[in-house]
């Protein structure tokens, strides 16, 4: 039995059989390796496709994207031409420096760690669009601030306002709420703030004597001014202090010169605001000394313009309200002191040229035409009232007799100088605190005689 059934098993799965041997037909079928012609031909085959792709997309490339050529050169000679490459290409890694070492970085670079540069808002190359930087500005809400402000917006960059509103308004900025490119931050800059900005513009600081004589033990000056510097050490932001005048005290020097060193009572009631901003000039520069942090310096003259304080204690808005209201113009003595007065769009084109030059500073930025305190209140008189008359008071303690910049450095460096007069500039001041003044006074009225009828 067993032994049947290993037989079936054995005819049901029989041992296999070795495959039959190739003919001479199939065996020409097989594949071959390929000959190196074939492969040489195939390997050159896609390198013809390679180079035809890389060459559309480099006409694609010149079509589209805008050509740069060089600026033309004025004399012909190659000499000249190689001398004007090196001294570009020598001028593009110099550091920026005190005017007094001569030595500078091109408009708008910044020094970035292993020694090279970038741009920072500087001078853009041709065919491309400026990128908009973010800037913060200090005291933005105030008188200057917000011209500057307005200034900034306009040219399309992203603008924060750090303000305590102590001297500044909410309608002097009003305008640019709800602009996405517009923030408005309540802070005190003598307390730190920490923001990622490009450049920081530092104003805030009470700049009229009624302001800071009001709180004379003010840190505005220096503990703000350090904050607002450990801002920049630490997002690498380029700094703009305005600094004032006020540094050369009663001066000995006329017309100042930056270089002039100034004279000035350490221990006056003035002085809180004088030797403030030159301790702000200290540490600024000792930033940029040991730090190596980008900073503009400003010594800002007497600026008047709309948005200015209407009762701040400057001579200026003083003699306007006071024409508007029909007060008598009080000059405090002999009314022979003298004082430069330049308008507000021509300090913020100042600063703006400063921050974006090459150069360190610190820059005059003031107008050199020079008024006496009398021919002030003449030039009122035209524009408001001719019968306003003038009252005389005992002068105010460390007042300056003299005042009046020396702006040849700003003109040569800058390529700035003020270009509105006096006569230009205050018809469009007196519009703007006539509004403000008999603004308020019809809305008291209106709202009286509401209350008195109901």
């Amino acid at each position: 039995m067993a032994s049947e059934l290993t037989r079936r098993n054995q005819s049901h799965h029989p041992h296999p059989s070795p495959p039959p041997p190739l003919s001479p037909e199939t065996a020409s079928m097989s594949p071959s390796p390929p000959s190196p012609s074939r492969v040489v031909a195939a390997v050159l085959h896609r390198l013809f496709f390679v180079f035809v792709g890389i060459g559309i997309a480099t006409l694609f490339f010149y079509a589209v994207l805008p050509k740069h050529s060089p600026p033309p050169l004025h004399h012909p000679d190659v000499a000249s031409a190689a001398a004007a490459a090196a001294a570009a290409s020598e001028l593009s890694h110099r550091r920026i420096l005190h005017e007094e070492t001569g030595m500078s970085l091109p408009m708008g670079a910044r020094r970035v760690a292993g020694g090279g540069s970038m741009n920072a808002g500087g001078k853009v190359p041709l065919g491309l669009k400026r990128k908009g930087l973010r800037i913060v500005v200090t005291g933005g809400a105030g008188f200057v601030g917000s011209h500057l402000v307005d200034r900034l917006i306009a040219r399309g960059d992203s603008v924060i306002v750090v303000d305590n509103f102590f001297t500044g308004r909410k309608d002097n900025v009003a305008h640019h709420f709800g602009n996405p490119r517009f923030e408005l931050i309540r802070h005190d800059v003598v307390e730190p703030i920490l923001l990622e900005v490009d450049q920081i513009y530092h104003l805030a600081c009470p700049a009229s004597p009624v302001h800071y004589k009001f709180n004379p033990i003010h840190k505005t000056n220096v503990v703000g001014t350090l904050n607002m510097l450990g801002l920049a050490k630490r997002v690498g932001a380029r700094f703009l202090l305005t600094s004032t005048s006020e540094v050369y005290g009663d001066p000995l020097q006329h017309p100042q010169v930056e270089t002039y060193w100034g004279n000035v009572n350490p221990i006056g009631v003035r002085s809180c605001y004088d030797e403030g901003k030159r301790t702000a000039e200290t540490l600024t520069m000792d930033y940029h000394r040991g730090l190596g942090i980008e900073v503009r310096i400003a010594r800002i003259f007497n600026t008047y313009g709309p948005r200015m304080c209407l009762d701040d204690g400057r001579v200026v808005s003083n003699f306007v309200a006071q024409a508007l209201r029909k007060e008598p113009l009080t000059v405090y003595g002999d009314g022979k002191q003298t004082r430069s007065f330049q308008y507000v769009s021509d300090l913020v084109e100042g600063l703006m040229r400063l921050m974006e030059g090459e150069h360190v500073g610190p820059f005059n930025l003031g107008n050199p035409g020079e008024f006496t305190m009398l021919e002030l209140a003449e030039v009122v008189q035209e524009t408001i009232d001719p019968n306003a008359r003038i009252e005389f008071r005992p002068n105010t303690a460390d007042d300056p007799h003299k005042r009046k910049p020396d702006i040849s450095k700003a003109k040569e460096l800058l390529g700035w100088q003020p270009s509105i007069s006096l006569r230009q500039g205050l018809p469009l001041m007196v519009s703007d605190f006539r509004q403000r003044i008999f603004g308020d006074q019809k809305s008291t009225a209106t709202s009286d005689s509401s209350a008195t009828s109901a």
